[in-house]
């Protein structure tokens, strides 16, 4: 059992390597240590050990650098196959399972997030990981998941769409992070806590930068939302799925914000998300003594999720389990594969691969 205690050979002094081992030399004029040690050693065995010493400084830098442009690097690694095999278990023809990271890094979300019906999809399964999922994934999954994210808030600040939505979701990774970070010594994030911290900065600095955004009202001077009939302006409303877009919505002329306040606009919004147990345990009166129907859908949305819609979601194959965006060929051995696909959701995803 070697001694695990400070080196003995105490720091400051010239060693070289004889036959006998390691010695220790002093000049016997200054008695100071001896700075050329090739006098007290065979040449030939010198020289191999600085030849040795120098291929490990290479190799260490070397790695150094490549560990410095991994780093840096905003690619994300992408496979050929835009779907994946989801298996749980060992068997004779696979060995292992399937992990949330390796589905993140095959499934191609770079791409999803650039068509309208997948990005909120996408966004909405970013926020459950950042919330969650974070210390699952891999050092490979966890770089792509802030490169995915940096293409996100770049895509909201050209478009300058879906700002609040974003916003939560740098939030909730924000708040994730300082967690986290406290508790750095436990190994719960992969990589340096400098790194970390320079992302939690990166984070600050996007939030900052939809904070300053300011939306212009466009040049053109066509057929505006207000110049519809009141009963068109009405039937738009009711697609919208969230009360706080009808709320922003009415902040954006007196004329909108009448219709905004209509109480079968915000009963049906109720009735949509929440069964009718829910809304009669949540009850509110106005003074008038009618059911106010606003007040109740953001009690009711403090205490019961809301009913999620997306345009498009991934696919889940029941025959060949394989995972994958709709309208995405794989390799289902099934007569009709479209009738073996079911939907899920971002939190369906999520525990998909919870064993």
């Amino acid at each position: 059992m070697p001694f695990l205690g400070q080196d003995w050979r105490s720091p400051g002094q010239s060693w070289v390597k004889t036959a006998d081992g390691w010695k220790r030399f002093l000049d016997e004029k200054s008695g100071s240590f001896v700075s050329d040690l090739s006098s007290y050693c065979n040449k030939e065995v010198y020289n191999k050990e600085n030849l040795f010493n120098s291929l490990n400084y290479d190799v260490a830098a070397k790695k150094r650098k490549k560990d410095m442009l991994n780093s840096k690097t905003k690619t994300q690694y992408f496979h050929q196959e835009k779907w994946i095999y989801v298996h749980k278990g060992s068997t004779k023809e696979r060995h292992g399972y399937c992990t949330l990271g390796e589905a993140f890094n095959r499934l191609d979300f770079s791409t999803a997030i650039l068509d309208s019906r997948r990005f909120n999809y996408v966004v909405r399964l970013l926020e459950l990981i950042a919330k969650s999922q974070l210390t699952s994934l891999s050092g490979i999954a966890q770089k792509n998941f802030m490169n995915i994210l940096e293409k996100v808030v770049l895509k909201v600040l050209e478009d300058q769409q879906n700002i609040r939505l974003i916003r939560e979701l740098l939030q909730t990774l924000y708040t994730s992070l300082c967690t986290l970070v406290q508790r750095v010594g436990k190994s719960v994030l992969v990589g340096n806590i400098n790194m970390w911290v320079y992302r939690m900065e990166t984070i600050l600095h996007w939030q900052q930068q939809l904070n300053n955004i300011q939306i212009t009202r466009p040049a053109f001077k066509g057929l505006t939302f207000t110049d519809l009939p009141l009963c068109l302006q009405l039937n738009i409303m009711q697609r919208l799925s969230d009360g706080r877009d009808l709320v922003s919505l009415g902040q954006a002329a007196p004329d909108l914000h009448v219709l905004s306040e209509d109480r079968l606009l915000w009963k049906k919004l109720c009735q949509y998300h929440f069964s009718e147990r829910q809304i009669r345990k949540r009850l509110i009166l106005s003074d008038k003594g009618q059911l106010d129907w606003k007040k109740m859908y953001f009690k009711l949305v403090r205490c019961y999720p809301r009913k999620e819609q997306y345009g498009d979601t991934l696919q889940l194959c029941k025959h060949c389990h394989i995972l994958s965006w709709k309208g995405t060929d794989h390799p289902c051995t099934a007569n009709n594969p479209e009738s073996c696909s079911i939907s899920l959701s971002p939190q369906d995803f999520i525990n998909l691969f919870k064993f």
